[in-house]
């Protein structure tokens, strides 16, 4: 491996020239686990943590290491631990509000293309997919749709149709992620030694997408569920994985929930997914909190809608109702 298959070029030696002090090393942060990160080098790829003089001067959480992001690392001696002592000025980082919480938590740093993966069938979701594209155009990344499982009995036109409708711009590809030669045509975004992020709910083929693209069997994959035609959550925690025939891909979690950080900037700050929902609900004042047949709280148990989002909404309709009064 070199760093310039990992995206390395003369603009990121320029970044790493200013910022960092003698020994120091660059690399490229490939793994992000709970108590230390994969990082690699020109040489080699270690363990490291952080300097707690760099804990202690980031403003936000997200501000701190990630996959993708580019570091100045101080190599190990003897005993002590590699340490990343500084993250070199991201060109993208893709930033979402942490579920539960009002905190940013970044997903993934320097991202040239956003695959954002979706599938036909049960997961199919235009409102998901609006905050997926707000959140990848925020973050400074290029989106792309990909439509998965074209294999399936499903309308692939009137499905396409949609996307199209909500982003005519934005470039939408229908493959199915087991037939090697519908992917072909991804190939384009890896170019260069790019880097590319697969983004997606779980269960849309992402692993299997990823395997495809990397020429190997990296990621481990299971079948989709019969009775609803979901895939089953695989991916447990966000990595960058290099191909042998150039550019980088970073497979990510399925996202149950999806809030944006900069929710004020992006065109889907109400909840038209929401009150679509409620159309569905058994009573037409329903308030989504213990009503039987309520078509929301359904969504959420399914993880179409994210019970934060819920709890928002909730909030956001007493509110009304009171400026009203």
């Amino acid at each position: 491996m070199s760093l310039e298959a990992l995206g390395w070029n003369g603009q990121w030696q320029a970044k790493f020239e200013l910022v960092a002090a003698n020994g120091l090393v660059p690399a490229r942060v490939v793994g992000e686990h709970r108590s230390h990160y994969r990082v690699a080098t020109e040489a080699a790829e270690v363990s490291a943590g952080t300097t707690g003089r760099l804990r202690n001067t980031v403003a936000l959480r997200s501000d701190l290491p990630g996959v993708g992001d580019f570091v100045a690392l101080n190599l190990s001696q003897g005993d002590s631990p590699s340490t990343i002592e500084v993250v070199l000025p991201r060109t993208s980082a893709l930033i979402r509000k942490a579920s539960g919480t009002s905190d940013p938590q970044l997903l993934a740093a320097n991202i040239d293309v956003v695959l954002i993966v979706t599938a036909l069938g049960g997961d199919f979701n235009l409102q998901r997919m609006k905050r997926y594209l707000a959140l990848v155009q925020q973050s400074g990344a290029t989106p792309v749709i990909v439509v998965n499982k074209s294999d399936l009995k499903n309308d692939v036109v009137g499905a396409t149709g949609q996307i199209e409708g909500i982003a005519s711009d934005v470039p939408v590809h229908v493959i199915s992620a087991r037939a090697r030669e519908t992917i072909d045509v991804l190939e384009q975004y890896l170019t260069g030694n790019r880097t590319v992020a697969l983004l997606g709910s779980s269960g849309v083929g992402k692993s299997t997408l990823t395997n495809q693209l990397l020429g190997r069997n990296a990621q481990a994959t299971q079948e989709v569920r019969g009775y609803d035609g979901r895939g089953r959550h695989t991916t447990t925690h966000r990595q960058l994985l290099v191909r042998t025939q150039g550019g980088a891909v970073v497979d990510t979690p399925g996202l149950r929930g999806l809030e944006l950080w900069n929710a004020a900037e992006a065109d889907v700050n109400g909840f038209d997914d929401i009150e679509q929902l409620a159309l569905q609900c058994r009573f037409s004042n329903c308030q989504h909190r213990t009503e039987p047949d309520c078509a929301v709280r359904s969504a959420v148990e399914r993880g179409d809608v994210d019970g934060v989002r819920l709890a928002e909404y909730i909030n956001s309709r007493i509110a009304r109702n009171r400026s009203s009064w």
